[in-house]
């Protein structure tokens, strides 16, 4: 079995706590940093909540690295109020995590992926579940990356199915379009998990309970986070009947990628006016061989039994 090396690049809220969790779960795959970046939270609040999640579930050995703190065309970034409100405001649904006496890594987090993409080559998966900033920048810095990174599988985008921040576009393609543009362009190994596949994976507060119910730490914080973004997603997308796992699908998939169908097709990312951050394909490479795949379906079982039976094992180790 080959043990894949895994940085992940989180803008961490509560998905992306999720998926951080699941991370560390994986028989094939070797968590060796955690990238932050902005979205659900500014930067600085990223990379605290991913040093504080490490600690509580007792792997305080992954280093956390600071990221982009703004699209590559701003110069600021403010959260959004609908952000602030569907993972609250300090990213983890207002639930007060343990303090950590840890700080990120003086390497920076463009300098850690272009490290790691020449030390590890073809064993390396990045998996970005915010906005694609981060890998934009280190491409740029070292265009010659994009051929040396085994995989990037990324959480954003929408083929088939609607955006959820407009018609046209997903929230994490919408925070930087030109750098997602830069990254599906740039040559890469691509896996696109988008909401054609996120939103048919949906957690119930059956599942949180039984976290409550393992009696640990980190079971009752995770439990009580899940259940904030569970209420949310009642008020905003009550069809679902729970909350998408959004992120853990990007990591499960990059563990496993025969949980999903896909379709081979260049992406590109609209920047016009009318369809601004929509992921679609490019009209111009449709006859080209290409190393991206879409998701567009997924064993919603499969994934969603085994993330439940790695997530309670972990939880429950992490009271031991």
């Amino acid at each position: 079995m080959t043990k894949y090396k895994v940085i992940l690049d989180l803008d961490t809220g509560i998905d992306d706590a999720m998926a951080l969790a699941y991370s560390l779960t994986l028989p094939n795959c070797d968590l060796i940093g955690v990238l932050s970046s902005y979205g659900n939270v500014v930067s600085d609040l990223s990379a605290n909540n991913s040093l504080k999640l490490l600690d509580l579930l007792h792997h305080p050995e992954v280093p956390v690295y600071k990221g982009a703190e703004h699209a590559l065309n701003q110069p600021n970034f403010t959260v959004l109020p609908v952000s602030a409100h569907i993972h609250g405001t300090n990213g983890v649904g207002e639930v007060t995590l343990p303090e950590t006496d840890r700080t990120v890594a003086a390497t920076s987090a463009v300098d850690f992926i272009i490290a790691a993409a020449h030390q590890y080559q073809d064993r390396l998966i990045v998996i970005p579940t915010g906005p694609l900033t981060n890998l934009a920048q280190a491409f740029q810095k070292d265009p010659q990356i994009s051929h040396l990174i085994g995989k990037v599988v990324f959480m954003g985008g929408a083929l088939t199915v609607p955006g959820n921040v407009s018609p046209a576009a997903e929230a994490n393609i919408a925070q930087d379009p030109e750098a997602a543009n830069i990254v599906l362009r740039g040559g890469f190994n691509i896996t696109m998990v988008g909401l054609d596949v996120t939103l048919r994976t949906v957690l119930t507060k059956k599942e949180t309970a039984h976290w409550r119910s393992l009696g640990t730490t980190a079971g009752q914080l995770y439990a009580d986070i899940v259940d904030y973004y569970i209420d949310v997603y009642g008020e905003t997308s009550p069809h679902l009947h729970g909350c998408a796992l959004h992120d853990p699908l990007a990591v499960g998939i990059a563990a496993d990628p025969s949980l999903a169908q896909t379709i081979a097709l260049d992406m590109k990312v609209d920047l016009t006016d009318a369809f601004r951050g929509r992921t679609i394909g490019n009209e111009e490479r449709l006859k080209e061989p290409t190393t991206t795949a879409v998701c567009v379906n997924v064993d919603v079982d499969r994934f969603t039994t085994t993330f439940m039976a790695h997530m309670n094992e972990l939880l429950q180790e992490s009271g031991e």
